[in-house]
């Protein structure tokens, strides 16, 4: 049965298909090509699927805790089930649509960023906010303790379930009310989006009420109220080019194969500093992710996955990871690099890097994620001399699959920080010597020996 993982193919393949179908039909049975290409359109990767997460996603969950004559207890939290993407600085922009006329009394562990108008409430204490679609980012770390709940306080920043499972989860509890005596009650909002590029929320649904766990688990309590928004990500939502690509080498070839010309984008108009020069000082915007300065390259592209085959044993061999940065504004926090090859089924050992492997295809074990140690190598630096991460690993060679022939030994896929990485074209990929050349002399010597020995001896 063949790896559900390569039965996907490119859109430009689909493309190109499409173009030599229509040359071999003579446009004839155009109902045929409108079929073919629908089904293009459905492998795009707008829909956001990822054949190495199939079940990722951000849920949005919506408790409420407790009812109160006009106003409402909820607890917001924002749950990362993805296995590696994670949310790094400066973090989730919570933001919804009021149905009516509801206003936000009181909040802990998050705040919003306005509040907005609240000239309906004449004298005493004002709402926290009374914008019609609030925008609610996390308190960051060191916040007092009387405004911390669990799950808050991380600067919107929440790690994938792989790399720290204690902190996949941000949350922040607010009271709820309504400027509408005549009301009967807070609604739910609608128009969910976390201000993350890439991610589309679905509307809020039903599902059964949380549960709690209280007095060291020995009494279990449950929300009155649950609703779930569903959040997905697309890498082509994100950005419409990749950012990040692939090279290689192998110690039986010479030729280093560097990543693809314009695999992220083209010099030509591109914001580029040339190596040996400094980038310009900028003004960087508060809380908002800064436009990238990239070292200027053929491929262009903010991010450089190396792959060299170092060495062979009898029976291990040996290969060593580099991933540079080429941002000159942009540290990477708990980055990590996802790599398919068949033979990380067999990995004996990472010296620099954690690893992890991903079964999410049951026996099919040829997927790990790769990410850095903590306080060693968990942040990958802006470009220059010390903006690399690198580490080696030695897999087993198993027994009937193993091969440096047709670039067996090079990866799959790879993808950093959850973003699929171009990699070379399959016929540049470093080959082997050709041994029937390299012993052709020798042999052809043997044969003239043996006729020149046998025309003596007669």
């Amino acid at each position: 049965m063949s790896n559900p993982r390569d039965r996907g193919f490119s859109r430009r393949s689909v493309e190109m298909d499409l173009r030599v179908f229509i040359l071999i039909l003579n446009v004839k049975h155009l109902d045929v090509l409108f079929y073919l290409f629908s089904v293009a359109c459905l492998l795009s990767p707008t829909y956001g699927y990822d054949s190495m997460d199939p079940n990722g996603n951000i849920t949005i969950k919506w408790d409420i805790l407790q009812a109160n004559g006009g106003t409402e207890d909820v607890t917001v939290s924002i749950i990362n089930y993805q296995l590696f993407r994670h949310i790094e600085y400066p973090g989730w922009k919570l933001s919804w649509a009021w149905p009516g006329n509801e206003v936000i009394w009181n909040i802990v562990g998050a705040e919003a960023t306005e509040q907005g108008n609240c000239s309906a409430f004449g004298g005493g204490k004002l709402p926290h906010c009374c914008e019609k679609e609030p925008v609610i980012i996390d308190l960051l770390p060191g916040t007092p303790y009387n405004k911390q709940v669990a799950n808050c306080c991380k600067g919107g920043v929440v790690s994938s379930m792989t790399q720290d499972p204690k902190k996949y989860i941000s949350a922040f509890q607010m009271s709820v009310g309504s400027s509408d005596t005549k009301g009967s009650g807070p609604g739910i909002p609608v128009n969910f989006t976390l201000g993350l590029q890439g991610y589309t929320c679905g509307e809020p649904f039903q599902v059964p009420p949380s549960k709690f766990s209280e007095d060291q688990g020995r009494r279990r309590t449950q929300a009155l109220a649950t609703w779930n928004v569903t959040c997905s990500y697309s890498q082509f939502r994100a950005s419409v080019a990749p950012t990040c690509c692939v090279s290689f080498s192998a110690f039986y070839n010479d030729t280093i194969i560097p990543c693809q010309d314009c695999s992220c984008a083209c010099q030509t108009g591109a914001k580029c500093v040339k190596a040996g020069d400094l980038p310009p000082v900028l003004q960087l915007p508060h809380n908002e992710p800064p436009e990238p300065v990239l070292q200027c390259s053929d491929d262009m592209c903010p991010i450089r996955v190396h792959w060299h085959v170092m060495q062979s044993y009898r029976e291990y061999w040996r290969v060593k990871i580099t991933v540079t940065n080429l941002n000159y504004v942009k540290n990477y926090s708990q980055w990590n690099l996802v790599v398919l090859h068949p033979n990380l089924q067999s990995v004996t050992r990472v010296f620099s890097f954690n690893y992890k492997p991903l079964n999410q295809y049951g026996d099919i074990n040829d997927t790990g994620v790769f990410y850095g140690i903590q306080h060693y190598n968990d942040m990958l630096l802006q470009a220059g001399v010390n903006g690399n991460v690198q580490t080696e690993m030695i897999l087993h060679k198993d027994p009937g699959i193993f091969s440096f022939r047709e670039g067996w030994a090079f990866p799959r896929k790879i993808s950093f920080n959850g973003e699929q990485c171009v990699l070379p074209s399959p016929q540049d990929y470093p080959r082997l010597p050709n041994a029937a050349q390299s012993y052709a002399p020798a042999v052809s010597c043997i044969i003239l020996s043996l006729l020149l020995l046998q025309v003596t001896v007669m």
